[in-house]
C-alpha cells in the first residue's frame, strides 16, 4: 500500500468538467493499493496518516495533527503509484492490486476515514480525475512498504 500525503490549504478533484471533492486545509492523499493489501494494512496506514503531526504549532513547529487543525480528507485513488520503471520506458503496473480489491479496499479506507475525520471526500474510483491543489508548504510524505520495516 501506498499513500502520497499532501499537507494542502485547499484541493478539489474534477470528473468530465464537474467537481466531485474539494477540501480546505487538510491532506489530499493519493492512494495505491498493492497485490497483497489487505484491510489490516489499511488500518496501518489509515492510523498513521491521521496521526501524522505536520501542521505547525504556534511557534510554528510541525506538531499538530490533523484532527488538532481541524482538517479535512480528499482520498483519490491511483494504482500509478505502482508503476514499475526498472526495465525500459514503459512503466509496468502489474504490482498494482486487481481492479475489483482495490475498489473494496479504497471504499473500506474512504469508510474508516470517515469514522475518525468529519469531512472526508473523494475521487470516482477508477475514473480520468483532474486533481487541483494548493500545496502547503509544499509538505509531501511518502508512506508505503518502508513504513512497516
Amino acid at each position: 500500500m501506498k499513500f502520497v500525503v499532501q499537507r494542502v490549504h485547499k484541493a478539489s478533484v474534477t470528473v468530465d468538467g464537474k467537481n466531485v471533492g474539494s477540501i480546505g486545509q487538510g491532506y489530499l492523499v493519493l492512494i495505491g493499493m498493492g497485490q497483497d493489501d489487505t484491510k489490516e494494512i489499511a488500518d496501518f496506514y489509515i492510523k498513521k496518516m491521521i496521526g501524522l503531526r505536520i501542521f505547525e504549532d504556534e511557534n510554528g513547529k510541525t506538531n499538530l495533527s490533523l484532527k488538532d487543525v481541524d482538517g479535512q480528507l480528499l482520498l483519490v485513488s491511483q494504482f500509478t503509484l505502482y508503476a514499475n520503471c526498472r526495465k525500459g520506458n514503459r512503466p509496468s503496473f502489474i504490482e498494482a492490486c486487481a481492479p475489483a480489491q482495490a475498489e473494496a479496499l479504497y471504499d473500506y479506507i474512504v469508510e474508516e476515514c470517515r469514522k475518525q475525520v468529519p469531512v472526508v471526500q473523494t475521487g470516482i474510483f477508477g475514473a480520468d480525475m483532474q486533481v487541483e491543489l494548493t500545496n502547503n508548504g509544499p509538505f509531501t510524505i511518502i508512506l508505503d512498504e518502508n513504513l512497516r520495516g
